[in-house]
């Protein structure tokens, strides 16, 4: 058995003196794990990281097996590993989806989702990017959340909950007399939001960590990454006024 293919590096464990296990999310052939000889090598570590690009080629005797990657770089993510805050969204990110995905279960676009993300980490705004990125992984995973409307006006105005069952958007006066049972719509989220605050992007969170907790992780008996918590924490411990997030 044999395929080469290029893959986001996703996860990476020592396994004995010097070879690695390395989970990637690739193109073709989804979340796929291979022993690579040499991994934990100075040289293989440079480029061996998490949210890194790699050309690899996986060989095993039969399909089943953990078989062995070989693993040549090609885009680096190191300019992210000096910010706090991008780096802290790259390792969520990457731990999201080597939990959440079944194993070499193609998802092509997540695949590039996920690349596009990586690119706008470096960029102004790259909070929101993120908090938008779980809503296209929560759809890409079949659990969309539909924020264009109202579930019971069909109206785009006024919008200011989320239904925690069916994932839709709620109006302020349709869901008045429920607003205690529903979650609250960041106004950036809405059809006619603009530019986030620090709390609107705590909300931003706790809206699609709701929907990963109640749809991805639970009925597995399993929780969410402590990548994705140390994110969070890295956004409410922030002072507003910092103006790389917003």
């Amino acid at each position: 058995m044999e395929w080469s293919d290029e893959g986001i590096v996703l996860n990476v464990r020592r396994h004995g003196e010097s070879a690695a296990i390395v989970s990637l999310l690739t193109l073709g052939h989804g979340r796929h794990a291979g022993l690579v000889r040499g991994g934990a090598s100075r040289r293989m570590r440079g480029f061996l990281q998490p949210g890194n690009t790699v050309s690899a080629t996986w060989r095993a005797r039969l399909e089943e097996h953990l078989g062995t990657l070989t693993v040549e770089p090609m885009v680096s993510r190191a300019v992210l590993y000096d910010q706090p805050g991008p780096l802290a969204a790259l390792t969520a990110a990457t731990a999201l989806v080597e939990a959440a995905l079944p194993e070499r279960a193609p998802h092509p676009r997540l695949y590039h989702l996920l690349a596009e993300l990586l690119e706008d980490l470096d960029r102004p705004g790259w909070a929101e990017s993120y908090i938008r990125w779980e809503i296209r992984l929560l759809a890409d995973l079949g659990f969309g959340l539909d924020l264009g409307s109202c579930a019971s006006t069909g109206s785009n105005d006024g919008l200011a909950y989320v239904s925690p069952k069916s994932g839709r958007a709620v109006s302020l006066s349709a869901g008045e007399p429920w607003r205690e049972k529903l979650l609250p719509l960041p106004r950036f989220l809405a059809p006619d939001g603009g530019p986030p605050d620090i709390g609107q992007l705590d909300e931003g969170l706790r809206l699609t960590g709701w929907f990963l907790e109640r749809h991805v992780f639970a009925p597995h008996n399993a929780r969410t990454p402590d990548a994705r918590e140390r994110l969070v924490g890295y956004l409410r411990g922030l002072d507003a006024a910092r103006q790389d997030i917003v």
